[in-house]
């Protein structure tokens, strides 16, 4: 790093988090929410699809296949764009895309169609996810910073919550087209989160790297006078950038980089894995009461003791040993789901599965953007965001030969990718707590 490198994090110290950062947890939660709603439609909206047009169950799960390939492309395509053009003129489109990709599907007129539609509003969301935490990152301080982006994270149960509750209107009322409705609902917080988005002003990151110095100190005193404290402006310095931009697959970079990608590769493989078969294999073995949807909202509601306890954990024993400890308890679950045929212990399994993978995720996301500089921070995030979906592309397909053979043997399989996550996390030699971001 060149010139002055604390000059910024010092301001962002002075100013603290207080009201500008809570108004911009609320703007980027509720997109968040919308997304997780967006990326869990499928499995809810599936049933009613495979009715309205004549085919079966697969044949509907196939949206969500196109779903998710859109997803990986747009996050790596938004990821890089990002870093070009700033996050801003990038949150603001894709999340306008996301409301109307998300608005248009409910309104298909045949299944062709809806594939389209929802490999555009998958392009969208998965340009979102990645940029969203960028930007969030970079208007923290470093001490805040790792619990704020777990709470950002923990929006995704919220959406999570949600969707449990639309799909159980639909299923009430919805009758034939209740998948109209549910991909209606998951399209509207999109849509308010459009207006919302145009309040967020620049990353003063973004503009401090690129030596905009002038427009990074109204962003800076902008945030003072929300939160009330002082700013003193013109402290801000910066040399001229000599250095050439730094590669993600070159030294220093390249180990954190793949490492962290194989970590989410993993980590997607196994929650994507996890909540995709097990609710019909709990079906399938008579304990259908844990597929209701009554049950469903447990299992959302188990997500947000995780990610408090991962709030807490990201800034008390660091990202590395968070991440750790949540993924071997992940792993931990998985054992204790195959060891027992009990169904109160099977419920307990489930709900610690739930409350430890998303405590990960909450401390991978808050781990993930301190890896990289400004200039490769939304790139980053995006190839990580690419790989995630790639997993959730395995997670029915490959895996589903595992499960076909023996649901036990995928459960072990899904316990096994989860530590092989967490040697992964070990092999990162940075600890970001505290970083000061370059």
């Amino acid at each position: 790093m060149t010139g002055s490198a604390n000059s910024l994090d010092a301001a962002l110290t002075r100013i603290g988090t207080g009201r500008f950062q809570a108004r911009l947890l609320g703007i980027f939660g509720l997109v968040w929410a919308a997304d997780a709603m967006q990326v869990l439609a499928i499995g809810f909206a599936a049933p009613t699809l495979a009715k309205s047009f004549d085919i079966t169950v697969p044949q509907a799960i196939q949206v969500g296949t196109a779903f998710f390939l859109g997803m990986m492309l747009g996050a790596w395509g938004f990821g890089r764009l990002a870093d070009r053009v700033g996050r801003r003129a990038v949150l603001i489109g894709t999340v306008l895309a996301d409301a109307a990709f998300g608005l248009a599907s409910a309104l298909a007129p045949d299944f062709a169609s809806l594939l389209v539609l929802r490999f555009l509003t998958g392009a969208a969301v998965g340009g979102t996810l990645p940029v969203d935490y960028a930007a969030m990152a970079e208007f923290l301080p470093a001490a805040r910073r790792g619990r704020w982006l777990v709470l950002l994270e923990a929006f995704w149960a919220v959406g999570t919550l949600a969707l449990a509750l639309v799909s159980w209107a639909a299923a009430a009322w919805g009758g034939p087209d209740g998948w109209r409705w549910i991909f209606a609902a998951t399209a509207l917080p999109a849509l308010v989160g459009v207006a919302l988005r145009f309040w967020v002003p620049e990353s003063p990151y973004f503009l401090w790297r690129r030596g905009r110095l002038d427009e990074a100190d109204r962003v800076l005193a902008r945030m003072a006078a929300a939160n009330g404290r002082p700013h003193q402006a013109g402290t801000l310095r910066r040399d001229l950038e000599t250095a050439p931009r730094p590669r993600l697959l070159a030294a220093p970079l390249r180990r954190p980089f793949l490492l962290i990608l194989a970590v989410w590769l993993l980590v997607s493989m196994a929650y994507y894995g996890l909540f995709v078969w097990l609710p019909a294999q709990l079906a399938a073995s008579g304990l259908g009461f844990l597929r209701a949807q009554g049950f469903l909202v447990l299992v959302a509601l188990a997500q947000l003791p995780g990610y408090a306890l991962a709030a807490h954990g990201v800034e008390r024993w660091g990202r590395r040993r968070t991440l750790i400890g949540f993924l071997l308890t992940a792993a931990a679950g998985c054992f204790l789901y195959v060891a027992t045929a009990d169904p109160l212990v099977i419920s307990g399994a489930t709900l610690l599965m739930s409350f430890a993978m998303l405590g990960a995720w909450g401390a991978l996301y808050a781990f993930t953007p301190e890896l990289f500089p400004t200039t490769a921070r939304a790139t980053g995030m995006g190839a990580a965001g690419a790989l995630a979906r790639v997993g959730g592309l395995l997670a029915p397909s490959a895996l589903g030969f595992v499960v076909a053979v023996s649901f036990s043997a995928a459960i072990a399989l899904f316990a096994v990718l989860l530590a092989l996550a967490a040697l992964a996390v070990a092999g990162i030699r940075e600890e970001t707590r505290g970083r000061v971001l370059t």
